[in-house]
Order: C-alpha cells, then structure tokens, then sequence
C-alpha cells in the first residue's frame, strides 16, 4: 500500500474536536508612505476577513480531507462568535458542541498586514484579545455534557490547548477514561504544561514546548531522541510526536521506535500560522484510519508543507496532499 493510498482513507473519520476556540481576524492596508507622528507605515485600509483558528483549524483541516469534523468549546456572546461561527458552518463543521458564555468574550487575534511589492502581505502587528480565566463551574458542566455526548458517536477525540481555560483537568480526564473504555485514539495538541495530558495516546509539541517540559535543550538528534522517550515514559503516552520548523519533525512509536522526518516544503515558507493544525489534524485522521505512526507523519509533513505556502490558517484538499505526497515520493522523502 502506497503513502497515497491512505489519503481517501481519511475521508469519512468522525473526530471531535474540543479546546479553546478563536477567531482570526486580517485587517489589509497598502502601504503608502511613513506616518509623521511615529516611525511607522500609514496603511490605506483594503480588506478585511476572518478565519477560524486554535482549536476550531484542525477541525477545519479534518472537514476539508473529507472528514466528519464535530467542534466542542467555549465562545462569547458576540460578532466575534457569529463570524467564527458561520466560519465554521460554512466548512460543513458541526457546531452542537459549542457553549456560549455570555459574561466571556469570544477570543479574538487581530493581525494587521502591510501590502507591499512582495508576494503576499507582510505581518506589522498583532492584537489578542484572549481570555485566559478557567470556566465557570456551571458553564464547565455543559461544556463536560456536550463533551460526552460528542464522544458518543466519534472516533478520536483531538484535543488542542490554546490556555484559554477550557482544556483542564475534567477535559483530560474525560477524554482518558473514554480512550481507556473503548481503545480510541486521543490526540493531544498542546501550547502549554504537557504533564497535564498523562495518559493520552498521542502527544504533539513543538521543539521549544520539549525542552520546557523537560526543562533542558535539544540541541541535535541525539539529544531529541532521548527526549521522546522521556515524554513517553513520563506522560504514559504511546505516541509523541515533536515538530522543529525546518529541522522537520521526529517522533517516538509506541513500540518504542525514534524516527524523523525532514520537512516537506523548505523553500516556499510564507506564513507558519496553522501548521502545527494542520500537522495533528492529518496526524489524527491518518491514525484513525489505520495508517502506521511513519506513514501518518509523512502525510502530516506534506499538508503542513502545503499551509506554510499560504496567508493564515490555510486547509489542503484531498488533491492537493495526493499531489504534496507525489511530489514526496519523487525525491525520495516518502
């Protein structure tokens, strides 16, 4: 079985999503001239739009590989959330899992782009508007109760920690009990304290996330494959999977073996947002359908060499990570 074959394996996988939910907003200007008052461009507004992103973009991912993409979080009671929202349902995600909280707002991450002589807009600044207080204990209830109904009728369960207040304790718990009755898959996609994910199936950090966790660098691949068994050994994980830019990504099975991978795309890296999304989302979908650890990765490298090429959170198609995967196999990658 090719690498390739797995690719419309991935549609059809019902995997649940749940984690902090945000908005992505872009706020587009041409750069005109430098401003009198500071040492700053004057930007002459052009557009502006919105993406899903944190947790709602892996879903996004999954939806768009064919994927039955069910989203579980927490928004405000605001624009923020119709826009991420109707995002979302534009995408075919479904949306039952979503609790609104009134007395929240609805995360939001403002990036300002200056439009330029070069190919895509240029990143001036970014505004967050995050919130990072836990539930309220009522509003974690119904968040635990869509949770569970969710978990009902998945597959996998992928969790994606953005410290926003949502993933704590009662999330890992949950979602550790559910993989241990039924033998599915739980992936973790986590920005902050790996410990708290004791006993998931597969761990997903990125390089700086590694060595904070273990609170010592990983300055070569000697250094890194000791590392993974660490975080295997210490998170009771079977999986764990680091990602390093352009070092590629490497990854202990849960038969103990170290492996790495060389990045898919090292010449047409435009925006990094979503790659570590894209990354767990094929990560999940693969492992659910099957595929061997090696075999999940290589396709997951391929669509994060895909989203780098693009502005924002950005999904590859079926076709487009047959052809990603294609081009992989022609240099001998995969």
């Amino acid at each position: 079985m090719s690498l390739g074959d797995w690719v419309p394996r991935l549609a059809g996988r019902r995997i649940t999503v749940v984690g902090d939910l945000c908005l992505d907003e872009y706020v587009v200007g041409r750069a005109e001239r430098l401003s009198r008052e500071a040492a700053v461009p004057v930007l002459a507004f052009r557009d502006r739009f919105t993406i899903p992103g944190a947790a709602a973009n892996p879903a996004l991912v999954i939806a768009a590989l064919g994927g039955d993409a069910r989203v579980v979080g927490v928004v405000g009671q605001d624009e923020a959330r119709d826009d991420l929202i109707n995002g979302l349902a534009a995408k075919g995600v479904a949306l039952d899992g979503i609790v609104t909280d009134p007395r929240r707002k609805t995360t939001t991450k403002t990036r300002v782009l200056a439009e330029v002589s070069l190919r895509f807009p240029q990143q001036v600044v970014r505004i967050d508007r995050q919130e990072r207080q836990q539930l309220a204990p009522q509003v974690r209830r119904q968040l635990l109760t869509m949770l569970r109904a969710s978990l009902a009728d998945t597959e996998a369960l992928l969790i994606s920690d953005y410290k926003s207040g949502v993933v704590d304790e009662s999330v890992v718990a949950e979602a550790v009990s559910w993989s241990q009755r039924t033998g599915s898959l739980v992936a973790v996609d986590s920005q902050g304290d790996l410990r708290k994910f004791r006993g998931c199936v597969l761990v997903r950090c990125n390089l700086e996330e590694a060595e904070a966790t273990l609170r010592r660098p990983l300055p070569n691949e000697e250094a890194v494959g000791r590392a993974l068994r660490d975080l295997q050994r210490r998170l009771n994980a079977q999986m764990v999977v680091v990602t390093r830019g352009s070092a590629g990504m490497s990854f202990i099975d849960s038969e103990g073996r170290v492996s790495s991978l060389s990045a898919a795309n090292q010449q047409e890296v435009y925006d990094t947002t979503g790659a570590g999304d894209a990354v767990i989302g094929v990560l999940t979908l693969a492992l659910t359908a099957g595929a061997p650890l090696i075999e999940a990765a290589q396709l997951a490298s391929a669509a994060a060499g895909i989203v780098v090429q693009r502005l924002g959170n950005a999904t590859p198609t079926p076709e487009e990570l047959l052809s990603a995967v294609a081009s992989l196999q022609d240099y001998g990658l995969a």
